[in-house]
């Protein structure tokens, strides 16, 4: 059980040490990652939809 309490102590002392983003930077990261997944996801649909046309079209053959 003392392991597992110097464990959380040093948890704590590492997270006091933690550089926490101000609000400004975490609305513009926030931002960015929806941006990014919301690109990636329609890049996505259209390679799908593009996949799924030309295998329709080759078996179609």
């Amino acid at each position: 059980m003392g392991n597992i309490g110097g464990f959380f102590n040093n948890v704590l002392s590492e997270m006091r040490k933690v550089s926490w983003p101000k609000r400004k930077e975490l609305t513009r990261y926030t931002i960015v990652v929806l941006s990014t997944c919301i690109f990636m996801a329609l890049f996505f649909a259209l390679v799908d939809t593009g996949i799924s046309a030309a295998v329709r079209w080759f078996l179609a053959l």
